[in-house]
């Protein structure tokens, strides 16, 4: 599970497990608002899934200020960032890899968010910058 900034694609919170459940979506929040501190009046966007809907992951949102937005059913370009990420993820750190157990996945995929991602991983949205160089470049 992934939280993602939608201004500078930065990846703010993440989370693993082998089944995606509310959980997850704690866990990847939490630590998006630990790491952003947001203020009152953020979006926080997501799909329609079941995960986002436990009455824990809404209180969550809520006590922070937040509003929430979801994508209406069928409706893909309300989650482009996102899903953009994961196709990227999948061709950068899955693709023709063979992984022996779900720990050693599970510390590649780490390893690309943490170290690569966020640093490194340039994005043409953001005018070839990393999501760390954008928003250093704009404050």
């Amino acid at each position: 599970m992934t939280a993602i900034e939608g201004f500078s694609r930065r990846l703010v919170g993440w989370s693993f497990g082998p089944q995606m459940g509310a959980n997850l979506c704690m866990e990847a929040f939490a630590m998006a608002v630990k790491s952003r501190r947001p203020q009152p009046g953020l979006v926080h966007h997501s799909d329609q899934g079941m995960q986002y809907f436990s009455t824990r992951y809404r209180d969550a949102i809520e006590a922070i200020g937040a509003v929430r937005s979801m994508s209406r059913k069928g409706n893909c370009y309300d989650n482009a960032i996102i899903e953009s990420f994961w196709s990227t993820l999948k061709l950068d750190c899955l693709e023709g890899k063979n992984y022996r157990t779900r720990q050693e996945a599970t510390l590649a995929i780490f390893v690309y968010l943490a170290s690569f991602y966020n640093r490194s991983r340039r994005h043409s949205s953001l005018g070839y910058l990393s999501p760390v160089a954008f928003e250093t470049a704009k404050n």
